[in-house]
């Protein structure tokens, strides 16, 4: 991969960035929308500490996961209405690039709104989950989550009910990551002595992570063809 290959990314992730910067679209729905589902968990669920432990964490996965599928969607939908996408088809930049600056800013945008949804669940379910693994783990699900979002969101982007259709795909795609994410973080927020069982998930995720991207970048090109 040389230097006009990364700056080609640059470019993709930069006009994303920029588009994002001027509408503010894809931030404030995602962010709603997590605010919104945290609330309303945490009005619902009147459970005791341990019970809260094993559900917090599944609910905060869940929920980025949710918002990834609703930002990802609007991009993709916003690319297609505008053009952008096929103008950028046309241009010369490697196929590879086009989907790993697409990813890199899809995944900007979730980080954002996870930390923003760990620092509210911090204090609505005052659970310690400000914790360097949890970002972590934040990360490491993000990263596989862009990866598959972004090939699947340009593959349903071209039918007619791409808002019903791609939660349809993603969600069985994405569920071993999200359950291994769960799995690694109920430990982590109980402050249970085991570091071995923490370890194992965060490497299955980060194989996951390894997968998904491999995929995805062998198959974009396949799928933009079409």
């Amino acid at each position: 991969m040389t230097p006009l290959f990364w700056r080609a990314c640059w470019l993709i992730f930069r006009k994303d960035w920029l588009q994002e910067q001027r509408s503010r679209e894809l931030i404030s729905l995602m962010t709603l929308f997590g605010l919104l589902s945290t609330l309303t968990f945490s009005f619902a669920l009147q459970l005791d500490r341990l019970s809260r432990v094993e559900s917090v964490s599944g609910i905060l996965w869940v929920t980025i996961l949710f918002a990834m599928i609703l930002g990802m969607d609007r991009s993709a939908g916003n690319d297609r209405e505008n053009e952008t996408f096929l103008a950028i088809l046309l241009s010369p930049i490697p196929r590879a690039a086009i989907f790993i600056g697409k990813s890199i800013a899809n995944g900007l945008f979730a980080l954002t709104i996870g930390a923003i949804l760990i620092g509210l669940m911090t204090f609505l379910y005052n659970l310690p989950l400000l914790q360097p693994m949890i970002f972590l783990i934040l990360v490491l699900l993000v990263v596989g989550l862009a990866s598959v979002g972004t090939l699947l969101a340009t593959m349903t982007v071209q039918t007619r009910s791409r808002s019903t259709l791609l939660p349809i795909v993603m969600l069985p795609t994405a569920l071993p990551l999200v359950l291994a994410a769960v799995s690694a973080t109920i430990p982590l927020i109980a402050q249970s002595d085991v570091n071995n069982s923490i370890a194992m998930w965060i490497q299955l995720m980060a194989v996951l992570d390894a997968v998904y991207f491999t995929l995805a970048v062998l198959l974009f090109d396949f799928v933009v063809e079409e």
